[in-house]
This record gives structure tokens, sequence and C-alpha cells, in this order.
């Protein structure tokens, strides 16, 4: 039988391949795994914009708190955010739900450890044992024992701190233009850049559920090409659906904080290695 975990953690199209039953044990099986010796452990869960997010963040949330763990919710953030605030928060593990750069009907859930960092084979195959061959052994706390949901309601705020913090240029002048594909990078990202001062301009900044990476983004960086010359722009950068993917389309002359924005736009995309 096909492994079930990937490069990037278990993904299929969203209520065919990757269900609500798959979701709710995978929940099950990741909180007794990953939290094994914590009496009420800690799972962070976040998501993309795509419409198959909400249904299968409920499913998760309920596998997890069915097996007596607490699960805090971020909504709708980057993949690196949740590396990143996993570690912050000193949670016990994350979860992302997101496919990436993949179109609307695919979706996808992948967990870090309480670094942030993501799980090693051994980790994911333990998993999927228990899940697929061993869910007798999984705990059915009734009562008191049942775990129970919260929310960061300051988590795009701590982890806009965090990313300001990884660099003391100022943008001042420097015109940037952000493609967010729709997708988990679409508040964030401009608030990074107009708080450290750039004259920004956003595009692919409007999800409605289904448009994540529609013609946009890092896979799609034609618009933003045109932005940057239509602008005069001194950089422009496209994300993908998770923003854990940065594409640059430079100005005129890249140089100097024009640099220093690319190299934030990369910081995003890799904060579990700077957690």
């Amino acid at each position: 039988m096909a492994r079930m975990f990937g490069t990037d953690g278990v993904r299929g199209i969203a209520n065919q391949e990757l269900t609500c039953d798959l979701a709710f044990r995978l929940g099950q099986a990741s909180a007794y795994v990953l939290a094994s010796d914590v009496h009420r452990p800690t799972i962070l869960v976040g998501r993309d914009t795509r419409i198959s997010g909400e249904m299968l963040e409920s499913a998760l949330v309920a596998g997890i708190c069915s097996v007596g763990a607490r699960a805090v919710l971020v909504e709708v953030l980057p993949t690196p955010a949740i590396a990143y605030l996993t570690r912050f928060y000193e949670a016990d593990a994350g979860a992302v739900i997101s496919a990436s750069h993949n179109t609307v009907e695919y979706n996808g859930i992948k967990f870090f450890d309480n670094q942030g960092y993501k799980l090693s084979d051994e980790l994911e195959d333990e998993i999927e044992d228990i899940l697929m061959s061993r869910p007798e052994i999984l705990p059915s706390p009734t009562g008191i024992g049942l775990g129970t949901k919260g929310y960061a309601e300051e988590a795009l705020d701590d982890y806009l701190a965090f990313l300001t913090k990884t660099t003391t240029e100022r943008f001042g002048g420097i015109k940037v233009a952000l493609d967010c594909a729709n997708g988990a990078s679409y508040q964030i990202a401009e608030r990074v850049y107009r708080s450290l001062g750039a004259d920004v301009t956003v595009i692919g900044n409007e999800p409605d559920g289904i448009n994540i990476n529609e013609a946009c983004g890092s896979t799609h960086p034609e618009k933003l090409q045109e932005a940057v010359v239509r602008l005069g722009a001194d950089i422009g950068l496209a994300f993908d659906g998770d923003a854990e993917t940065a594409e640059v389309v430079s100005g005129l002359i890249l140089q100097g904080a024009s640099v220093v924005a690319y190299i934030l736009a990369e910081g995003m995309v890799d904060a579990a290695e700077k957690a």
C-alpha cells in the first residue's frame, strides 16, 4: 500500500480523497503521537483560504478534541506562521490545512513538531500506523477528559511582530508590488511591508474560497510582472497559496532596500528556520 504521507503531509481532492473522516482520524492519531507524554496537549491549527478549509478544520479539530487534546485555531495564516507560532506559543504540535500551490479542489494536512519543524518520516509512519492498523490504542475520554477548542486572537499580530523584527531596514521610497495568490498571505504580506514604510500595491488579495492560485500568485506571475512595469515598482513578490513559496520580479534596479525586501519575503516563507 502506498504511503499516506507525501513530502508535504497528506494531500488529495477534498471530500473525495482527503475526506472529513480521514481528517478526523488524522487529528486523533497525530494528537496522540505528537503529545503522548503530555496530560492535555495543545495543537495549533491554521489553514489557507480554500473553500474546503473550514470543513476539514472542523473534522481535524473534532479528532484532536476526541482524544483529550486542546485545539487552538489561528485561522487563515501562512504555513510558516504556524511553524513559528507553534514554538512561540509553546504548543505541543502544529497543523496546517493547505494544498499550497495546487488548485482549489485539492487540500492537505501537514504537521509540525513542538519546535516548528516538519515531522520526521518515523513520526509520520507512526501516525499512519495507528490510524490504519491500531486505532484501538487511542484514548476515548468522556466528561472532563474531552478536549476543547480555542482561538489565538493575536496570532496575526504576533507573526507580524516577529517578521518586522528580522530586519532593521526601512523601506521608505521603495515601491513594492505583491501578489498574494488569493491565499494565506492576503492579510499579512501587505501589513509587513507597509509597517516598514514601503509604498505597497497588492493584487490577489480578495479570496472568495475558490479563487486561490487562480491565474495569480507564484505559479502565474504574469499579472505581477505587468503590475511591476505599470507601477514602476522596485520589486514584485508573488506568493503561492500558503505563502510557503515566493517568486521575485525585479524592477529596473534591484539593490539596497529592494534586496532586503526580497530577503524579508524569504524570511516569511522560511519562518520555521528562524523560530
